[in-house]
């Protein structure tokens, strides 16, 4: 019997649901100084608490300009009302078909893994361990239909709570846009701070108490409560896949619509009122970039804390149960939500920001500060929650570990997630010589815009490909599968603060827009136009940490249902696994091409009805006439939500077809061949369309001789950066996000459904063999 960990079972029972209970709490409090922003048009009040810090005691710059302060006040909150309506309407659109998909797929989980023991109720000897007894396989197919439906349900309210808080936010960061640029990031950070405290604490709770629930059925069979846990992320990143594809195609079909009619037809400015589309754009940035970004870093966070526990329940903790150990990654999560709770009180308590250039600087160092500060946390829960020795299932043997080896395992996907982050922001920022390159590439027109963009993003892939590599070595070497599960938990340890400065880019890009729509001073919208630049950045990093988190999660998965399936070794130099290869590695780009073209289909209905009404509504372009924007609305909605469907099927039924038809062999290549390529070309697609992006702003923000050299607005340099971000737009908030949603889900799932795989899988060798 080996030694068990230091920290007693009960403290492990206090301390994670408490971490987790302390991070909601948080999020709430949060939640209230953002709602001491007043929406009414009394007193535009300023944060409460805050007085001489971030630039409060600026005047407002309507009362410098003779701008009537009540009807700006009073545009905002309306415009406000416009945008959260049609975002609420739109997720509940989708969740009302999503919820259909849920019901059907749990019964296909229950009724496949009810099958493999013929629906028997009889115990049965346990897959790894023959001499032990299990729970029968009808339990495990209950309690996996079960905790998929509470990972489909927790991932569905992480989205929808997201987009709830950003829509309530947006119009607040523009009030305090008069104030200093300082008031208005406190307002974003802190409301992205709500939903990044919120995800990570309700995905550990509902997690914990799931495992506390369904151990009262399993007792001592942990192998089978553990692999019935993994229905959890399966849930998670189907939700996710839904979220992302439909909230990509629907932000991007609005977003291209009004920029190639408003920008480069009628030569006006963005997020004008005059324009259509204007309404259905600002919604996208909350249905897509915030809804369907939070469903998908919980599903990250979902399989990576499932692919862990699956190996650590075969492994001595689950044979000798050591529940301390066991919860291993919840103690790491845990202790992440206190290390961001500091890091986010160093943003909006400690330092202060008085000009634009501090902002991007302010955002990293969030990300540096919450990096060491867990790397401590990581090294002390290393050595309270696990044995000081202990061995670990490596492909049917047991390979002994040190606590201390296990702490590097976190600590290097902890920093091979900054590395990518920080490699992510070197070639999207317009800080740097990347983006600058791209955008002076628009002096010769857009065809060399679009060269030097895709070299851009195809360059991008060098660093963090060997930042991966590194971590998947060196954890596989310390701690086999199991250390690469809990690599991928090192670098999502830090979610709530990666959540944070994600969710702040588009509510900064939302108040910029209600800015304009507003009417407010060109001041204002400088300050908002620079919170949204970073706010681009910060986005693009933040997709970054969720390829790289996908791309070791996958390959946790892969591992677990390699083990689980009972395949001994994958061998490339048999044909049935080179035909998953191949197969697998082709799925990224049929996926991508289905996105796209659903992207550019809708984009191309909206193009026409922002033209027609241009072309029909007399004044439109004087200002005298409104928009009809409910139709641009409407046309995004339905485009996305028909088009979402063959792109999920493809994802969901692949792992089914090719498990069922050809066997757990193939099915192997094909999870190989998929995160092989998708990892490459889901960060060569972000970073591209992130480089085109803020190409286009350095022009249009003229800081340097060099950007005021391309522009103005309208100059020909500068129409040519709006169709190079046209073009990246459906590569990087809708193609390029849900590619790292593919390689995590068709691992999942193929763990999920590997016992039925194992006794049913092969169909068509076996009838010709």
């Amino acid at each position: 019997m080996m030694a068990k960990a230091l920290l007693p079972e009960l403290w492990t029972e206090i301390l994670v649901p408490l971490c987790a209970v302390v991070g909601i709490a948080f999020s709430l409090f949060q939640w209230y100084i953002v709602s001491c922003v007043k929406l009414t048009a009394d007193d535009g009040a300023s944060l409460s608490g805050e007085d001489g810090k971030n630039g409060n005691e600026d005047y407002l710059i309507e009362e410098e300009e003779g701008v009537n302060d009540q009807s700006v006040v009073a545009k905002c909150a309306e415009i406000q009302t416009a945008i959260s309506e049609g975002a609420t309407s739109f997720l509940y659109t989708e969740y009302k078909y999503v919820g259909v998909f849920m019901v059907l797929f749990a019964a296909i989980i229950f009724l496949f893994l009810g099958s493999v023991q013929g629906f028997s109720t009889k115990s049965q000897p346990c897959t790894y361990d023959k001499t032990a007894t299990c729970k029968p396989a009808l339990a495990t197919a209950l309690f996996s239909t079960i905790s998929f439906v509470l990972g489909a349900v927790t991932s569905v309210l992480s989205g929808f709570l997201g987009m709830k808080i950003a829509t309530y936010a947006n119009a607040r960061t523009t009030l305090e846009a008069r104030r200093g640029v300082g008031k208005a990031f406190i307002v974003a950070f802190r409301s992205g701070a709500v939903m990044g405290f919120l995800l990570a604490a309700n995905g550990l709770l509902v997690l914990y108490i799931t495992i506390n629930l369904f151990k009262i059925y399993y007792g001592d069979d942990w192998e089978g409560l553990f692999e019935s846990i993994t229905g959890y992320g399966l849930g998670g990143s189907s939700m996710a896949l839904f979220g992302r594809v439909g909230g990509g195609i629907y932000t991007k079909a609005a977003d291209v619509g009004a920029d190639l009619v408003g920008k480069v037809e009628r030569n006006i400015p963005e997020d004008d009122p005059r324009n259509p589309a204007v309404i259905a754009d600002n919604v996208g940035d909350n249905v897509g970039d915030i809804a369907g970004m939070g469903s998908d870093l919980f599903g990250s966070y979902a399989e990576s804390s499932c692919a862990a526990l699956v190996v650590a329940s075969i492994s001595s903790f689950g044979i000798n149960h050591d529940f301390t150990a066991m919860l291993f990654p919840l103690l790491i999560s845990s202790v992440g939500i206190l290390v961001c709770l500091i890091t986010t009180l160093y943003a909006t308590d400690i330092t202060e920001i008085k000009a634009v250039k501090e902002i991007e600087p302010a955002l990293k160092n969030q990300l540096i500060i919450s990096t060491v500060i867990m790397t401590v946390g990581i090294a002390l829960v290393s050595w309270i929650g696990l044995p000081s020795s202990f061995t670990i299932f490596n492909f049917g043997t047991q390979k002994v570990v040190k606590n201390w080896e296990l702490f590097l395992c976190v600590a290097v996907g902890l920093w091979a997630g900054l590395i990518i982050g920080f490699v992510t922001e070197y070639y999207t920022s317009n800080a740097y010589s990347p983006v600058q390159d791209v955008a002076d590439s628009c002096r010769t027109g857009a065809a060399t815009n679009v060269i030097f963009g895709l070299a851009l993003g195809y360059k991008s892939v060098i660093i963090p490909i060997f930042a991966i590599a590194v971590s998947i070595f060196v954890s596989f070497s310390f701690a086999a599968m199991y250390g690469v599960a809990v690599a991928a938990l090192g670098m999502l340890s830090t979610i709530a603060t990666g959540l944070a400065i994600d969710a702040y880019g588009p509510i900064s890009d939302n108040a910029g827009g209600i800015a304009e729509m507003a009417g407010m001073s060109h001041r204002i919208r400088e300050r908002t136009d620079a919170l949204d630049a970073a706010g681009n950045t910060t986005a693009a990093i933040g997709k970054g940490f969720a390829i790289g988190s996908a791309a070791l999660v996958s390959l946790a998965l892969f591992g677990a249902f390699v083990s689980r399936a009972g395949i001994q070794t994958v061998d490339v130099l048999t044909p049935k696994v080179v035909i998953g290869l191949l197969v697998g590695a082709m799925l990224p780009y049929w996926f991508s091409a289905m996105t796209m073209k659903s992207v550019g289909s809708a984009a191309l209905k909206m193009v026409e009805e922002v033209r027609r009404q241009f072309n029909t509504i007399p004044g439109l372009m004087e200002g005298t006439a409104k928009p009809d924007y409910a139709t641009c609305v409407k046309i995004s909605t339905d485009a996305s939500i028909k088009e979402m469907i063959p792109p999920g099927c493809l994802v969901m039924l692949t792992p089914l077809i090719v498990g069922f038809f050809f066997g757990v062999e193939t099915l192997s290549g094909v999870l190989a061949g998929s995160l092989v390529s998708g990892v490459q070309v889901a960060i060569s697609a972000s970073n591209t369309g992130g480089a085109w992006d803020n190409a286009k702003k350095y022009i249009e923000a003229g800081a340097s001789e060099h950007a005021r050299s391309l522009g103005p607005k309208g100059s020909e340099p500068h129409k040519a950066a709006v169709i190079g971000d046209t073009i990246g737009d459906p590569l990087k908030d809708t193609s390029g996000p849900s590619l790292n949603i593919l390689i995590k889900l068709m691992a999942v799932e193929s763990l999920v459904f590997a016992p039925f795989f194992a006794t049913h899988g092969g169909f068509l060798f076996r009838i010709f063999s």
